[in-house]
């Protein structure tokens, strides 16, 4: 009976030691596997769509450059940690980047507002141009890493 009291004692003890027990934290992904552009356009598919829908490819592009850019020099594809790269997964670090990102979002959700409003009474000739332009940049960004 003593020692199925033990028993019990030791196994609530070692159940409640894991259940608390810090789990260290995998690296975040430097460039967020949302930021990928699902099919690239030509100009003719882009001149057949309403305004509405370049409106949101416009955005769309907008996020995926701004979600991009700052970290070509890390990476161009999403995928790569702080641990691939060799930067130590340590709190401080992982708290830094998990601010950049918030930071980021916030700036796009205010460039989201600004474009809703004013890219409604934007040509839709240079809507389309632009949309082809951040395109190309999306695409070189799969040739940059040739250059490395």
């Amino acid at each position: 009976m003593k020692t199925k009291v033990i028993l019990l004692i030791f196994s609530v003890f070692l159940m409640a030691n894991s259940a608390f027990a810090q789990k260290k934290k995998e690296a975040q992904s430097i460039i967020s596997e949302k930021v990928a552009i699902r099919k690239y356009h030509n100009k003719a598919e882009l001149q057949a769509m309403q305004k509405g829908e370049l409106l949101t490819l416009y955005i769309e592009r907008i996020e995926s450059l701004v979600k991009t850019l700052p970290y070509i020099s890390f990476a161009t594809k999403p995928g790569i940690t702080m641990t691939t790269l060799g930067i130590p997964n340590t709190s401080d670090n992982r708290k830094m980047l998990e601010t950049q990102f918030e930071e980021t979002d916030k700036y796009l959700e205010s460039t989201k507002e600004f474009q809703n409003t004013f890219l409604p009474y934007s040509d839709t000739k240079n809507l389309i141009a632009a949309i082809l332009f951040y395109e190309e940049i999306m695409k070189s960004l799969h040739e940059f890493s040739e250059f490395r």
